[in-house]
C-alpha cells in the first residue's frame, strides 16, 4: 500500500511478530534484540528514545517503563505487560550482573547506537524475510496503527506516543476501515 506516494512506511502485527521471531532466533544478542524490537513496537520508541533508555527508567516490580520522548514531544509512563517484563529480565540476566548504565549496551559494553539499533532491525528484517526494507521508525507507525485499529481514541494515541500536536497522530486512523461503519 502506499502512502503519499512512497512506499509503506508500516509494518502489519504479522510482520512484527515474523520480526520478532527473527530477532530472537539471532544466534548473537538474540534476547537483547527481541525486547529493543518489542519495546519499541509496543511503546513507540523512536530508535535514539529506545538507545537511551536507562535501567532505571524500568520498574520490573511495578511493571512500568518511563517513556522518554524526544523531538518536542511529550514524556510518560506506560504500563509493560508480563512478556515485556520477562523480555528485559532475559537482558539484564545475560549481561553478567552487571553495572552498566543503559538497558540496551553493544557487543563491546558501551551504549547501543541508533545505528546499531537499525542495523538489528534491518538484518531481522531480512531474516523474516519481509518483502521491504525494514528500518526502525516503521515499528512506532506500526504501534500508532496497531493502537488506531483497535478502536482507541485519538488523544489516547496521541499522548501514547507523546505527540504534541493531534496532526501527527491523525494519520493513525486512515487505514481503519471501521470508522466509517455505520454510517449508512
Amino acid at each position: 500500500m502506499a502512502t503519499h506516494g512512497r512506499l509503506r512506511d508500516y509494518l502489519t502485527a504479522t510482520e512484527v511478530r515474523a520480526l520478532l521471531r527473527a530477532a530472537r532466533a539471532s544466534k548473537r544478542y538474540g534476547a537483547r534484540n527481541f525486547a529493543m524490537i518489542l519495546l519499541a513496537y509496543r511503546h513507540g520508541f523512536r530508535a535514539s528514545e529506545l538507545v537511551s533508555l536507562r535501567r532505571d527508567d524500568v520498574d520490573l516490580a511495578a511493571g512500568t517503563i518511563h517513556c522518554r520522548r524526544e523531538k518536542g514531544s511529550k514524556s510518560s509512563v506506560h504500563p509493560m505487560k508480563a512478556d515485556e517484563c520477562a523480555a528485559i529480565e532475559q537482558v539484564l540476566g545475560g549481561s553478567g550482573g552487571g553495572k552498566a548504565e543503559w538497558l540496551f549496551t553493544s557487543e563491546r559494553g558501551g551504549k547501543m547506537t541508533r545505528w546499531g539499533f537499525w542495523r538489528v532491525v534491518s538484518e531481522a528484517g531480512k531474516r523474516a524475510g519481509l518483502p521491504m526494507k525494514v528500518y526502525t521508525h516503521m515499528l512506532r507507525h506500526a504501534c500508532g496503527y496497531h493502537l488506531a485499529n483497535r478502536g482507541c481514541d485519538l488523544r489516547l494515541i496521541q499522548d501514547y506516543l507523546g505527540h504534541r500536536y493531534v496532526q501527527n497522530t491523525v494519520r493513525y486512523t486512515t487505514l481503519d476501515a471501521k470508522r466509517f461503519r455505520g454510517l449508512w
